[in-house]
Order: C-alpha cells, then structure tokens, then sequence
C-alpha cells in the first residue's frame, strides 16, 4: 500500500487514529497561510462536491462548512496531497476573514524565538 500511496494516483487518504487528516489553508491570491484543520472522510467527501472547504470540527464533535454562520465561506479551487497522503492542503477563495477572532488569518501572532518560555510572548504580525 505504501507504494501505491506514495507514487500512484489513487487518492487513498491515511487517516490518523481518529479518523482525521490534517488541513492546510492557504489563500490563493496572497498565499497567505490562513488556517489549519481536521477533515474526515465525510468532509473530504462533501468538500470535493460542493467545493466549499468543510472540516471535522473535533470539539463539536461533527462536521462544520467554515462559514456556515459567519458567511465568510472559503472557496476551495485546488485540493492537495502530500507524499503520504495524511495531509490536504486547500488552496482558497475566501469570503472574509479565515479566523474566527475575525482576523485575516489564524497565524496572526509570531513568538519569540532565542529566549526561555518564561520570557517568551507574542506579538502581532505585520
């Protein structure tokens, strides 16, 4: 299976012990990274028929379409597999902001690097 996953052409995501693949997100237009999730493969399914980016919501324990409350739906145009096949990354159309602090991304803070974590902080990205 490990061949046929790695180098053949049939989509065979690795789901973890959970039942979940990791999802990347990035904006198509800036490349902006704008969220990580979970899918399932019912997310993965209704993402590829609708096109619209849908996850496994892990504290709600069910599927979520992002935007089904905010509107700030994400448009997927393009769904990748990594080498291994336990991780997607979907490249977006958003509808407004990725986050659901209503920031552009979730990756809005950078930590301190060369320091202890007693001196460590965040800091806004510019």
């Amino acid at each position: 299976m490990t061949d046929t996953r790695e180098t053949g052409s049939d989509f065979l995501p690795k789901f973890d012990s959970a039942g979940l693949v990791t999802a990347v997100v990035t904006d198509r237009a800036s490349g902006e990274l704008l969220m990580v999730a979970h899918m399932d493969a019912a997310a993965i399914e209704v993402t590829r028929a609708t096109g619209e980016a849908t996850f496994f919501s892990r504290s709600r324990g069910r599927l979520w379409r992002k935007g089904e409350t905010s509107g700030n739906i994400l448009r997927v145009v393009e769904m990748r597999v990594d080498c291994d096949q336990d991780a997607l990354w979907l490249i977006v159309d958003p509808a407004g902001p990725a986050c659901h602090t209503g920031a552009r991304s979730c990756f809005y803070r950078g930590v301190a690097l060369g320091v202890t974590p007693a001196e460590g902080a965040l800091s806004p990205v510019v």
